[in-house]
Formats: structure tokens, C-alpha cells, sequence
């Protein structure tokens, strides 16, 4: 089954909206796009997580040394180190 980018999208949002840390990084997400898609190929997730940059619904966040992906709007919140 070949996923369909708007499905990798909702993932990633829904992923991003339900998680209790604030920023994430690309390996995180991707793997959660994985278990919900397995099918789906880490370029098409990069290219999703992309669009949702473009399309202001995800943040880029960088510590310096990485660089981290945050849903719009939680960008201020510190992460939950529990």
C-alpha cells in the first residue's frame, strides 16, 4: 500500500498534537509515521514534514547543534522532562 502525502501529513499533526514533549526530532517522527504507515518511505515523511513548514502548521526549532520540529504555537513550551 503506498501511503498518500496528506495521510503522512495527518500523522505527523496528530502525532505532534497528542505527544507530551514540545519538540521533536525527525527520527521521532518518522517513526511514528512508520508504525501508523509502514509502507511509507522516510523521503516521503521529510517531504510532508516540509510541507507543513510551508504551510505554517509546523515549526523548524534549533538547538544550534540540531534541529528539532515543533507544532505552531508550541514553540515557547519547555519539554516535559518527566
Amino acid at each position: 500500500m503506498i501511503c498518500m502525502l496528506e495521510d503522512i501529513k495527518n500523522a505527523i499533526v496528530e502525532y505532534l498534537t497528542n505527544a507530551k514533549k514540545s519538540k521533536h526530532y525527525f527520527k521521532d517522527i518518522e517513526k511514528a509515521v512508520k508504525q501508523k504507515f509502514p509502507d511509507a518511505s522516510t523521503r516521503d515523511i521529510k517531504k510532508a514534514c516540509n510541507e507543513l513548514v510551508n504551510e505554517d502548521k509546523v515549526a523548524y526549532f534549533s538547538t544550534g547543534s540540531t534541529t528539532m520540529y515543533c507544532l505552531k504555537g508550541r514553540e515557547a513550551e519547555t519539554t516535559d522532562m518527566e
